[in-house]
């Protein structure tokens, strides 16, 4: 059987393919490659690995649909919000808990890319690994990387799911079962420790976007604090703080700003241009436009409601509003340099010149918003092109991982690991650059805890990290309370359409509650 290579080898595989077709495995198309041969070049490996990365700038971007936005919806640091109740009911529904469907078709959209990513991420081990090619240990160490990141999501948000680390070649080899969360996580584990051998330094880099050692060994520790094996992560996380290559930018405004994209503090980043032109007429909705369409997508809404041209923004379509909780959690901490950058209240808006008309709205009152829009990943004036429709052209870049959040991370494994001394000194860095003062060098155990706890809720607000880090933490329910949550809500359903498709799961294989 040929096996081909279609549009930059972009393979479109769900927990094993998406869909497949005589003529899809039999026949091969004109723009495509054989598969024996287009391994066989140096450069032919490298426009696989970029592939991959397009696949996961597409799995956080893709309008409607995107894992960046999807992932905070659980949380209690925002509101789904948009123009009323019923805009992207897929999103409402998750935000609001009690309908979660499991043909939710942004959620559905999420574990497809998620195996795409994955599939490609296979295709090219699966093709490399024995060959001579002089850049085959990068390759792999990048595609690993991207497989253990991917692995690594679809398991905090899905727990046990199929973990396919081959290309199957018939029908029926489609279907696989579920494997326990344990095994994904010894499957990433592994995979990040090549990843780690392989990956250059930051300063090494050839382009900024790729991966890094340090981004490997981050990663590897957060897996590790996943896992309650605190131990085990202390040594990841202290390497990458010992290497100079990595540290906090210098404001909490820099660490997400269009302007330090790529800094010392981004540890895995996602890339997008404004410099693609695209207008109402271009734009490829559900496709690849290699700008960020959903900074407009949660940009403070228009039509009457939000005059936020006083402030640098332009106006977007009114989706991820702060909640009162996440504004008041800033006052309450005294936190006001990190608050101006992530948050403002209705009050400073109109200070500012800004204005809030809430009969503009359906209904006379703005859908899930209480008193601020968010400025984190806000619709920046500076951060889009002139040429084309401005709404559609955002370069703003997504730091999926920031060193930030690893020193929070590394700070609880310390706390857990009984180093309550060294868990602090990795708090009061966070702490320090938002302007706030060290803890008291007497907080310990417990209280400790609480405090880096509170610290991630400000740091990493509107980051898609909070209802994960609850969930694992067994404070959902706690910090949840009254919103509709149960624990049913703390995975997501399994696809129906996987279930449908993959021979080897049935409706028993469902996550609990659904």
């Amino acid at each position: 059987m040929k096996k081909i290579i279609i549009a930059m080898v972009t393979i479109l595989f769900i927990g094993g393919v998406t869909a497949c077709s005589e003529d899809f495995t039999t026949n091969p198309r004109e723009d495509g490659e054989d598969l024996e041969t287009f391994f066989l070049e140096e450069e032919n490996v490298d426009a696989a690995i970029i592939g991959i990365y397009d696949l996961m700038q597409h799995t956080y971007s893709v309008d409607w649909h995107s894992a960046f936005l999807v992932k905070q919806l659980p949380g209690d640091d925002m509101n789904a919000a948009g123009g009323n109740s019923g805009d992207q009911p897929q999103l409402q529904d998750i935000d609001d808990y009690a309908n979660v469907s499991t043909s939710n078709q942004s959620i559905e959209s999420v574990w497809n890319l998620f195996y795409r990513t994955i599939s490609l991420s296979n295709l090219v081990i699966e093709n490399i690994r024995e060959s001579d090619l002089s850049n085959k240990e990068l390759a792999l160490a990048e595609a690993k990387f991207l497989r253990a990141w991917s692995y690594f999501e679809l398991t905090t948000m899905f727990g046990d799911v199929p973990l396919r680390l081959t290309i199957p070649s018939t029908a029926d080899e489609f279907g696989i079962a579920k494997s326990p969360r344990a095994d994904i996580y010894t499957q990433v584990k592994a995979d990040l420790t090549d990843a780690i051998a392989g990956l250059p330094d930051k300063t090494a880099l050839t382009e900024d976007f790729r991966v890094s050692k340090g981004a490997a060994q981050a990663l590897m520790g957060k897996v590790l604090v996943f896992e309650g094996l605190y131990g085990e992560a202390i040594p990841f996380f202290e390497a990458v703080i010992s290497n100079p290559a990595h540290d906090l930018e210098d404001n909490p405004e820099d660490a997400w700003s269009i302007n330090h994209e790529f800094g010392k503090e981004s540890l895995f980043e996602i890339g997008f241009i404004s410099t693609t032109g695209r207008d109402w007429g271009n734009f490829a909705w559900g496709g690849r436009n290699e700008n960020n369409i959903h900074i407009q997508l949660m940009g403070p809404r228009g039509d009457g409601i939000f005059d936020v041209s006083p402030v640098g923004l332009i106006n977007g379509w009114g989706f991820n509003l702060p909640t009162a909780k996440l504004l008041n959690a800033f006052d309450a901490a005294g936190d006001t340099d990190r608050k101006l950058a992530t948050v403002m209240t209705e009050e400073e808006l109109i200070a500012a010149g800004g204005s809030v008309d809430e009969s503009a709205a359906t209904g006379g009152s703005i859908w899930d918003y209480e008193g601020g829009i968010r400025i984190k990943y806000a619709t920046k004036e500076g951060d889009t092109s002139a040429d084309g429709v401005k709404e559609l052209n955002y370069g703003t870049n997504y730091r999926l991982y920031r060193y930030a959040e690893m020193l929070l991370l590394a700070a609880e494994a310390y706390n857990k690991d009984n180093k309550d001394a060294e868990a602090r000194t990795e708090l009061n860095k966070v702490r320090n650059r938002a302007g706030l003062p060290d803890v008291d060098a007497s907080l310990a155990g417990d209280d400790l805890f609480e405090a880096i706890v509170n610290e991630k809720f400000l740091e990493l607000a509107h980051e898609g990290q909070r209802f994960w880090d609850l969930v694992r933490w067994g404070k959902a329910a706690t910090e949840l309370a009254g919103t509709g949550y149960t624990s049913k809500n703390d995975l997501f359903p399994i696809p129906e359409t996987e279930i449908e498709k993959n021979s080897e799961l049935t409706q028993a294989d469902q996550n609990p509650g659904y």
